[in-house]
């Protein structure tokens, strides 16, 4: 294909061309429009309905051709996106590709070797070093001179690997930016001397600490925020160690390293981030509680905040609600049919009891608020009782429980039965106050939702029994229990079959001879995981005739679950099972999930 200087859509597409990945009347289309659209994405940010481009920058050859969204020969509807097209190009090479994920990346490593401005000209980012070899990102693989005169200028051995414009242009942005306000926000603050730290003794007469608005410690918040929306965190920990402040992010559910700053940084970004959520921010010594509300691609994110003091200073945990996340489609986060059926036969019903079981963290309060948002109407009165309210939401009218003035789960309840409500949501039944107003809400006419911290579906009946509730009353009540845990799903990218070991089988009490299970080898999509996403099980129990009457001052939850599988019960663990031979999930994460 002749000797390249620079690399070029008519490269580019003869390139794909030749590996069969585009065809002549593709190619020839392309390269007929090409200036045209090149003239449109860097005039805005939209390109076919989604944002594949910034604007204000000329596109990369790789973004110019993914842009027109074509479909690969005989790829089933593939399209050949930047990724694609970057691979098959690092392919043809002979090139390494690599497919950034920034959770793995040091901040230092990217941060230190180029400056920015020469970054951003030449799209290239350094992206690991190992024994005095620096491996640095790049767009145009037959840009040699820019690394070739680096190299020399730094005496450092350099090794190049092509990634998309697109992730380079997304670390330049992030990291760079967010590494400059924490080295502004560094500079502008003296040596301090955290008095959070219950190891230091004594504080340094006229030291200066920064304070919590300093623009720079603003956007260093900032930058870590969208990151965090980007990666599609849950939740974000800010801890404060003897030395460092360290930075973590839950992602599917586990939590993951994401950068060490500066410990005289952390008082500051905290101060900003109570700022944010309206607290105390001359309070260090008890915890708190906040909530920001902001926005993210034009959608709004609510965000809860909490600190609480530990022996290096405030701890702070920031939990992100995605409405994206949070309000689903019932048949749509992981309900089998049997299952899904009763749970909306439940919903649907004039009044009683239903309770959603199960640990923090197991999608209680999506199943909730999906489901309140599938009762919504503009004839149904929706009240919710919370503690703290998860997100705010017009459709409903949700009352925060305030225990320092005496708003609690029971008086409230009571209130909130003369506000004419048709539903009432009550965050959890924790006490025996407020499990005889929700018995008393459910004899009155009304449909209650609530949770209780129980192991399984069964077991809720043994709690409320604990609770004070009399049999007779969790009879006439209790409309049905469902449990559910969350459970991670195997990455479809790298997924790989194998057979379950006698051992395996014979644990989980399986009978035949083999089974076919799934696990992820990990691979780029899922950052080595194996996993991506997550799906729920759910064990739910009717409160049917035959279940009424085993209810007394005592009971036997053996049989009663022996009874329940009558009608069709299926247990967590059976769910999960069933889950991991539709190769959903692994046998690791069954283990993991139900003990």
């Amino acid at each position: 294909m002749g000797t390249q200087s620079k690399l070029t859509i008519e490269y580019l597409t003869a390139l794909l061309f030749e590996k069969k990945l585009l065809t002549g009347d593709q190619r020839a289309m392309v390269l007929a429009k090409a200036k045209a659209q090149e003239a449109r994405l860097t005039a805005g940010p939209q390109a076919g309905g989604r944002r594949l481009h910034r604007g204000g920058e000329a596109p990369s050859p790789a973004q110019l051709l993914a842009s027109f969204n074509l479909e690969t020969p005989g790829g089933n509807g593939r399209i050949l996106s930047e990724d694609a097209i970057t691979e098959a190009l690092a392919s043809f090479l002979n090139i390494p590709y690599l497919k950034i994920d920034p959770l793995k990346l040091d901040l230092d490593v990217v941060t230190s070797y180029i400056p920015r401005p020469f970054a951003l000209k030449h799209l290239i980012v350094p992206v690991a070093t190992r024994d005095g070899e620096l491996a640095i990102a790049v767009v145009d693989p037959f840009n040699d001179q820019v690394l070739s005169e680096f190299a020399t200028a730094h005496r450092l051995k350099v090794r190049r690997v092509l990634s998309s414009c697109s992730d380079i242009q997304k670390i330049l942005r992030e990291f760079y930016g967010f590494r400059a306000s924490v080295l502004a926000a560094e500079a502008e603050s003296s040596t301090t001397i955290d008095l959070g730290n219950l190891e230091q003794l004594f504080k340094l007469k006229g030291e200066h600490e920064l304070e919590g608005n300093d623009r720079h410690v603003i956007s260093a918040v900032d930058f870590l925020l969208s990151y965090a929306f980007d990666q599609r965190a849950s939740d974000i920990h800010i801890e404060p160690k003897r030395e460092k402040c360290l930075i973590r992010f839950r992602l599917d559910g586990l939590l993951h390293n994401i950068h060490l700053l500066p410990k005289p940084l952390h008082a500051p970004i905290v101060s900003r981030i109570k700022i944010l959520s309206r607290m105390d921010l001359a309070e260090k010594r008890r915890p708190q509680d906040g909530r920001i509300k902001t926005s993210h691609n034009n959608k709004e994110v609510e965000l809860r905040v909490s600190t609480v003091p530990t022996a290096f200073g405030e701890k702070v945990v920031i939990r992100i609600f995605d409405p994206d996340i949070l309000f689903q489609e019932l048949d749509s986060i992981g309900f089998y049919t049997r299952e899904y059926s009763l749970y909306n036969s439940f919903i649907h019903r004039p009044n009683g009891i239903i309770l959603v079981t199960g640990p923090t963290g197991s999608g209680k309060t999506t199943t909730l608020y999906s489901t309140l948002r599938n009762l919504s109407s503009p004839e149904v009165n929706i009240v919710t009782i919370e503690d703290p309210i998860e997100m705010v939401m017009e459709e409903f009218n949700q009352i925060a429980v305030q225990q320092s003035i005496g708003v609690t789960f029971g008086n409230i309840l009571r209130t909130v039965l003369r506000q004419d409500p048709d539903i009432v949501m009550v965050g959890e039944i924790r006490d025996e106050e407020t499990a005889e107003n929700a018995v008393q809400a459910a004899l009155t006419g009304h449909l209650v939702l609530s949770t209780l911290h129980t192991n399984d579906a069964p077991s809720s009946i043994a709690r409320l029994l604990d609770l004070g509730v009399p049999p007779y009353l969790i009879t006439a009540t209790v409309v049905g229990i469902i449990a559910q845990r969350l459970l991670r799903k195997v990455c479809p990218h790298c997924k790989v079959p194998r057979q379950l070991s006698a051992e395996e089988r014979t644990y989980l009490q399986l009978t035949a001879e083999s089974y076919t299970v799934y696990e992820g080898e990990g691979c780029k999509g899922c950052r080595g995981t194996g996993y991506k996403g997550r799906t729920g099980i759910f064990e739910v129990l009717e409160m049917n005739e035959r279940i009424r009457a085993m209810v007394g001052d005592k009971v036997d939850l053996a049989e009663l679950v022996r009874s329940a599988e009558q009608d069709g019960f299926l247990s967590l663990r059976q769910l999960a099972i069933r889950k991991m031979l539709e190769g959903a999930t692994t046998y690791d994460e069954v283990i993991s999930i139900t003990g």
